[in-house]
C-alpha cells in the first residue's frame, strides 16, 4: 500500500564519490590504451561519465546522442561489413567449379604436425584446443625436447584461460598429445600439417616421405607462407590430397587460416581444411596458388614501401606510429621484429635476390629493373633478427623480449646508409607514410582479384 514515487531509482541523486574526477581520468586513459582508435569504447565511457554528472533524464538523453553518433559512423559500417564478410568466406568456390555446396569434408579424428618451431608450436596448441589428438614430430631429440617445453608452456597458459570458462584441457594424456622423432607414428593420422622452415627441397623431401607412409586417404597440408603448392605436391603420389594451410603467427592466437588449393587439390580436401578451420575456431579463407598467396603477397609491397620510407629519411618508430594511430594493431617494423626478419631473408635468398646466388656486379638497390632496398638483408647479415635475438628494427630488453624501444644504432646505421648511397635525407609527413603504405596494399589487392587468386573482395578483407 505504499506509493511508488520515492522508490523510483531514477529520481534519486547520483551519490558523489570522493575521488570521482581522478577515477574517471584513470578509466579514460585505460580505455584509450586498450581500445586504441576505437570509437565505441570511448563513447561508452562518455555515457557513463554523463551518468555521474547529470540527472537521470539528461544522462539518458546524452547516451542516446552518443548512440546516434555511433550508429551512422564509418566504424559501425566497417564492423557490420567485417561481420558479414567473415560469414561470406565460408561459401567458397574455385574457378574449376568446386564449391562449398557440393564438396563434403572427410572426418579428422587425429592429426600430425611436423616441425616444432614457433609455427609448429602454435599449430599443435590449436589442434589440442580443438580436441583433436596430435602426433608432434621433430627431426632430432634436441629439437623435440625444446619444442615440447615450449608447447607445454603455451598449453598451460591456454588451460588457465579455459578453466575460467569451466572447460578443461587434457594435454598430459599421451593418447591426446604425443611427441616423437619417428615418422612411422604418422601412419594412421587423418591429416598432417608440415611446419618446417621455408625451403622447397626440404618440404619436397618431407612430402615424398609422407606420401609413402601416410594412409591413402590422409590429407597432406603445408604451412608454407609463399612457396608453390603444386611443386610441393609434385613430390607425392597423391597431389589431390595436398593443400596449403597457412597459419599466421602466433598460430594459436591469430584467427585467420589461409587455405590454398593447387592445380590438383580435390574439392573434398578443400572442404576438409575449411572444416578444420571451423573446428579450431578460425576463419578459413580459400585462395589460389601464386607466390605469397593473398596474405603475404599483399604484405610484400606494404612492407617494401615502409622500408623505402626509411631509405628516404623516416625512422621505424615514426612509420609504425602513423600506421598504429590509423588503426593497425601493430606497425610494419614491430610486426617484422615479431615474426623474425630471418624468415623473409631466407625467402629472398631462395629467390636469388640476395646472398650467394645474387649475380656478381648486381646494383645494390635494384633487382630485375625494379627498385629494391637491401636494408632488411643488411640487418640480417648483422644477426639482427628481431625479438628472437633482442635486436631488429628496434632493441629489446633481452633475446626473446617483447618490449620494443627505438634503437640509436639503427638511426646511425640509416644515416650512414643514406650517405653511402648518396640519398638526401628529407622530412616525410604522416600523410605520405599512410598513403604510400596503404595504397600499395590496396593496389596489390586489386591485382589479386583481377587474376582470380581470390574470388571476392570479402576474401581479401
Amino acid at each position: 500500500g505504499q506509493p511508488l514515487g520515492p522508490r523510483r531509482l531514477s529520481l534519486k541523486p547520483v551519490p558523489k564519490l570522493p575521488n570521482m574526477e581522478a577515477f574517471l581520468r584513470e578509466a579514460q586513459v585505460k580505455v584509450k590504451r586498450q581500445a586504441r582508435g576505437l570509437l565505441a569504447p570511448e563513447l561508452c565511457f562518455q555515457a557513463v561519465q554523463a551518468a555521474t554528472e547529470r540527472p537521470f533524464a539528461e544522462g539518458v538523453r546524452r547516451e542516446r546522442e552518443l548512440f546516434q553518433v555511433l550508429l551512422s559512423s564509418g566504424q559501425a559500417q566497417a564492423l557490420q561489413y567485417a561481420f558479414f564478410a567473415e560469414r561470406a568466406v565460408h561459401r567458397w568456390a574455385t574457378p574449376g567449379g568446386a564449391s562449398w555446396s557440393s564438396a563434403a569434408p572427410q572426418p579428422v579424428r587425429s592429426a600430425g604436425v611436423i616441425g616444432l618451431g614457433t609455427m609448429g608450436q602454435g599449430i599443435v596448441t590449436s589442434l589440442v584446443k580443438a580436441n583433436i589428438p596430435v602426433v608432434a614430430l621433430e627431426q632430432n631429440l634436441e629439437y623435440l625436447n625444446k619444442g615440447r617445453k615450449a608447447v607445454m608452456v603455451l598449453l598451460e597458459r591456454e588451460a588457465k584461460k579455459m578453466e575460467r570458462g569451466a572447460q578443461t584441457l587434457d594435454f598430459h594424456n599421451p593418447a591426446r598429445l604425443q611427441f616423437t622423432v619417428d615418422f612411422d607414428l604418422l601412419r594412421d593420422v587423418d591429416l598432417v600439417i608440415e611446419a618446417v622452415f621455408e625451403n622447397m627441397e626440404l618440404k619436397k623431401e618431407i612430402f615424398h616421405k609422407l606420401s609413402n607412409i601416410c594412409k591413402p586417404g590422409a590429407l597432406l597440408c603445408t604451412n608454407t607462407s609463399a612457396l608453390d603448392i603444386d611443386e610441393i605436391a609434385s613430390a607425392t603420389s597423391r597431389p589431390q590430397q595436398v593443400i596449403g594451410t597457412h597459419f599466421f603467427s602466433p598460430a594459436h592466437v591469430m584467427r585467420l587460416l589461409e587455405i590454398i588449393y593447387g592445380r590438383h587439390t580435390s574439392p573434398s580436401a578443400i572442404a576438409t581444411a575449411m572444416q578444420l578451420a571451423k573446428d579450431m575456431k578460425k576463419v578459413g579463407v580459400v585462395v589460389g596458388n601464386c607466390f605469397g598467396f593473398v596474405g603475404n603477397r599483399m604484405m610484400f609491397p606494404y612492407v617494401e614501401q615502409a622500408v623505402f620510407l626509411l631509405e628516404e629519411g623516416s625512422r621505424p618508430e615514426a612509420v609504425d606510429q602513423v600506421l598504429e594511430d590509423f588503426g593497425f594493431k601493430i606497425g610494419p617494423f614491430r610486426m617484422s621484429d615479431l615474426a623474425g626478419l630471418d624468415v623473409g631473408w631466407r625467402s629472398r635468398k631462395g629467390q636469388g635476390l640476395t646472398g650467394p646466388s645474387l649475380p656478381a656486379g648486381s646494383p645494390a638497390r635494384q633487382r630485375h629493373g625494379q627498385r629494391y632496398s637491401p636494408l632488411p638483408d643488411l640487418l640480417c647479415e648483422r644477426g639482427r633478427f628481431g625479438q628472437k635475438t633482442g635486436k631488429g628494427w628496434y632493441q629489446y630488453e633481452r633475446a626473446g623480449g617483447r618490449t620494443a624501444t627505438p634503437d640509436p644504432w639503427i638511426h646511425g646505421f640509416l644515416s650512414q646508409y643514406r650517405d653511402t648511397h648518396r640519398i638526401e635525407t628529407r622530412y616525410i609527413d604522416h600523410e605520405e607514410i599512410l598513403e604510400r603504405c596503404l595504397f600499395s596494399l590496396i593496389n596489390e589487392g586489386f591485382a589479386i582479384l583481377a587474376e582470380g587468386i581470390a574470388s571476392g573482395p570479402e576474401h581479401l578483407d
